[in-house]
């Protein structure tokens, strides 16, 4: 809320009109069919060498007058005449939120492609990505096709590892406990499910727009322009000094533990073997990217066939499958049983119970992280998002119905295991608690993988914009064809956490602090498809989806109803944390934005300030082939 004031206030100042319209360029989208782009592609080539052995490509971007950003092309020092002038020139267009005009940028000169980038046909190239129907969608994502290796499955298997982790097992009781009834849960996790399909919604729209990795990166820069850097600066913070994985990370050795062993594990041999877990994906994802890829993908193939067997177990037992009878089979799904303590718990203990099913669904947006790794990332965004979302609320909603087919409502709120735990031992016996264990800790693995595999590429894309410190090192591939650097990253933090943080209320703690971030980062980005949808914004914002403004509505309340609900003080009775107050999750995200807010005014307005220079953004090719911004400063 804090940047939003700070940008609303920067923006009136600085155009005396409303804060969001602004004489800002604005990417969009012309594609050309094949026959045409060839010959626009020949005459953009042969105008931009003026011999045979020129290599320089020199783009300068100036706004046209519908505010739309676009580029003009010089045949070298000497030419002034810019390319759009011309009748017969194409209009290249970019979906990158990263290519303003020079008037766009405070302290900013212009941006220069230094080298042309080559295809995997060694052909000089603009476009980056096949689109919808055979037509190449120019936008400048820098990304060779080689470097493209994930495809429909393996996006959605992204999506799939991320969202499932240890929720469907443990979250159960917790929702039946905060509704109070059978009944009401159910309507919970439908709730939860509905708010999850807008939100994948607005992520698809995003995603094929700006169809490159950084995921909300890319959106918040695109959307809040002014002050220029602000939004991308408190969203590195988090990126960086978040611990995606943690939470996860900090309980999978308690659960491998025990699969491997009846012992009662040390606390010390749960954290080494968390560490090992998160170590274990850095090392495979750094120097065996594919195999980390088959590694996911099985992973996550496993994930679905045991939660397909555990709703197939469920719903035999509740039909009266021979060999799946019960002694004595809970009568929760009766009428007169089925809605009874319904709200016992009061407001805000439902409100807890909405809370906790929203984020068991959390994870739908990251495949927009990794985009310019995708195969033809438009077409897979439209396939692989709907088609994993899907098949986890059919998995959740068969799962719960599994566990009230075969546990009752009072040994769930009684028991103090988790459902899946009770769902295991009352249909193959209590020795079959380990194999659970073996499950859920596989579960985490595959979790872990996912995020650090997203998590590190939006550090690296940070990297390559020159927002952090040391670009070059975070912006490369090196060694492996991998971004190592932003995998360390996130290594480092989640194994700090892992170690340092005191037991107890580590976990939650953790948890927290990871996805309290990401309802107010929602918040933000679904008010801006809003400004986008309206005439608030005048930038020119055509995708190839579009999400109904309804859905987009609704996302956004739902996420500023998360960014509220820890606010308000819980009932009697209840606890999120045992020893810390409830609200510190809160504080630490909003610490994050203050530091990201120093970062900025310290970096892209005192220091240029007090120096006498200002910043030129500078595009240059990499070894790999991959476009990356040097910003490098100029004396005044």
């Amino acid at each position: 809320m804090l940047s939003l004031f700070i940008t609303v206030n920067w923006q009136c100042r600085q155009h005396g009109e409303l804060p969001w319209v602004s004489p800002a360029a604005t990417p969009s989208f012309r594609c050309y069919p094949h026959s045409d782009l060839l010959s626009h592609s020949i005459h953009l080539i042969r105008s931009f060498l003026p011999s045979p052995f020129s290599q320089q490509v020199d783009l300068r971007r100036i706004a046209d007058s519908d505010m739309s950003r676009s580029y003009s092309g010089h045949a070298g020092p000497s030419s002034s005449a810019p390319l759009q002038d011309r009748e017969d020139a194409p209009l290249l267009r970019s979906g990158s939120p990263t290519n303003y005009g020079s008037n766009d940028i405070p302290d900013v000169e212009e941006i220069v492609v230094d080298a042309s980038i080559k295809d995997s046909d060694g052909e000089q190239s603009i476009s980056g990505a096949l689109g919808d129907e055979g037509q190449n969608c120019t936008l400048l994502d820098g990304v060779p096709k080689e470097h493209r290796q994930l495809g429909t499955f393996s996006a959605a298997f992204l999506i799939f590892n991320r969202v499932i982790g240890t929720g469907i097992f443990a979250t159960p009781s917790v929702i039946l406990r905060s509704s109070g009834s059978v009944g009401l849960s159910l309507v919970l996790w439908l709730l939860g499910a509905i708010v999850a399909a807008c939100g994948t919604a607005v992520y698809i729209e995003l995603g094929t727009g700006i169809p490159r990795s950084g995921g909300e990166k890319n959106y918040l820069d695109f959307i809040y322009r002014r002050p220029r850097y602000l939004a991308i600066c408190m969203y590195a913070m988090y990126a960086v000094f978040i611990g995606w994985s943690s939470a996860s990370t900090s309980v999978f050795g308690e659960y491998a533990l025990h699969a491997l062993t009846s012992r009662t594990p040390s606390p010390i041999s749960i954290r080494l073997t968390g560490l090992c877990c998160i170590t274990f994906a850095f090392l495979l994802h750094s120097t065996h990217l594919n195999w980390a890829i088959r590694l996911q993908n099985a992973l996550a193939v496993f994930k679905l066939v045991v939660l397909v067997v555990m709703a197939l177990s469920g719903l035999a037992v509740l039909f009266g499958v021979r060999g799946f009878e019960l002694d004595e089979p809970p009568r929760n799904f009766e009428w007169s049983t089925m809605w009874e303590g319904s709200l016992s718990g009061g407001t805000n203990a439902f409100v807890t119970g909405m809370y906790n099913v929203i984020w068991s669904f959390i994870g739908y947006s990251n495949a927009n992280y990794a985009l310019s790794e995708v195969k033809n990332p438009i077409r897979t965004m439209k396939i692989a998002a709907p088609l994993a979302m899907l098949s986890i609320t059919l998995v959740y909603f068969l799962v719960n119905v599994a566990y009230y087919a075969v546990v009752s409502k009072e040994e769930i709120l009684g028991s103090g295991r988790i459902a899946a735990a009770l769902f295991f031992g009352k249909l193959w016996g209590d020795r079959t608690e380990r194999i659970l264990s073996g499950v859920v800790a596989l579960s985490i693995l595959g979790n872990t993988l996912a995020v650090l595999f997203s998590h590190g590429r939006v550090i690296q894309e940070l990297g390559r914009e020159g927002i952090l410190p040391f670009s070059s090192f975070f912006a490369s591939n090196k060694p492996f064809g991998a971004p190592m650097a932003g995998l360390f990253a996130q290594w480092f933090v989640n194994s700090i956490l892992v170690v340092a943080v005191p037991a107890g209320d580590a976990y939650h703690f953790m948890l927290n602090t990871s996805t309290y971030p990401i309802s107010l980062i929602n918040t933000f980005v679904s008010l801006g498809v809003l400004l986008l949808k309206s005439s608030v914004l005048k930038y020119e914002w055509k995708p190839p989806f579009q999400a109904w403004w309804s859905i987009t509505c609704f996302f956004f309340i739902s996420n500023v109803f998360l960014v509220v609900a820890p606010l308000i003080p819980p009932a009697r009775g209840f606890r999120p944390y045992e020893r810390l107050p409830y609200w510190l999750h809160v504080l630490v995200a909003f610490s994050i934005s203050l530091v990201g807010i120093l970062y900025w005014y310290i970096r892209f307005v005192w220091l240029p300030s007090g120096g006498k220079y200002r910043l030129v953004r500078r595009q240059v090719v990499q070894e790999d082939g991959i476009t990356r911004t040097v910003v490098k400063r100029l004396a005044l």
